[in-house]
C-alpha cells in the first residue's frame, strides 16, 4: 500500500453539528495514506454528526482543543455542517487553535461551511478561497476573494466547496502532504 503521508499527524477539528461525511471521507482517505490522526474537539467525550439536518453518528474525541497547539500537528482539516463552525467560531481556544496552524504556515483545509472558523480567525485577507456558495459574501467582508471551484488551494489553505466536492479535496490534501 502506498503510504506517502506516514511521518504526518493531522488534526481534525470538529464539533457537534459537524456534517459525517465531511469528517468521515477525509478521515478515510489520510488514514489511507498513512497519517495519523486526532479527532480534536472543544470536550472530552463524544461530538455527534449529521447528514444534513438528521442526526447521524457519534464520534470520540481523541484530543480536547485547549490541551493542543499547531505545533503538535502538520496540518489541520476543517469538515463543514453548518452548526459546527458556528459553534467553533464562538470558542476563542478554536479560533486561536485555527491562528497559529496560520501563524506557523502549516496546512488549512476547509469544506463547505468551515471558512467562518477563518473569518472568525482573521486568516483570510487575500487568500483566494472556495465555500459553500452561501459564505462568499462574508468571504469577501473578510478580505478574501471567492471562486466557484471544486478545490482551491492558496498557499496550503486548502477548500472546496461541498462533500460533492470531496475527491479533489481529499486528493488535494494528500497531494499538499505527501514529500516531494
Amino acid at each position: 500500500m502506498n503510504a506517502p503521508l506516514n511521518e504526518k499527524t493531522i488534526a481534525f477539528l470538529a464539533t457537534d453539528g459537524v456534517e459525517q461525511i465531511e469528517l468521515t471521507r477525509p478521515w478515510k482517505d489520510l488514514q489511507g495514506a498513512g497519517a495519523n490522526l486526532h479527532l480534536v474537539t472543544l470536550e472530552k467525550g463524544e461530538i455527534t454528526a449529521y447528514h444534513h439536518l438528521d442526526e447521524a453518528h457519534s464520534f470520540g474525541s481523541d484530543k480536547v482543543v485547549n490541551e493542543v497547539t499547531a505545533n503538535d500537528y502538520d496540518a489541520l482539516v476543517l469538515p463543514g455542517g453548518v452548526a459546527n463552525p458556528d459553534a467553533l467560531r464562538m470558542n476563542e481556544d478554536a479560533v486561536s487553535f485555527v491562528k497559529h496552524f496560520f501563524n506557523s504556515q502549516k496546512p488549512v483545509a476547509a469544506i463547505c461551511h468551515a471558512p467562518w472558523l477563518l473569518i472568525e480567525a482573521g486568516v483570510l485577507k487575500g487568500k483566494t478561497l472556495t465555500s459553500f456558495p452561501s459564505l462568499q459574501t462574508d468571504i469577501r467582508n473578510a478580505g478574501g476573494t471567492w471562486a466557484d471551484k471544486a478545490v482551491s488551494d492558496d498557499d496550503g489553505l486548502i477548500t472546496s466547496r461541498s462533500p460533492d466536492d470531496l475527491d479533489a479535496f481529499c486528493a488535494r490534501i494528500i497531494e499538499v502532504l505527501s514529500p516531494v
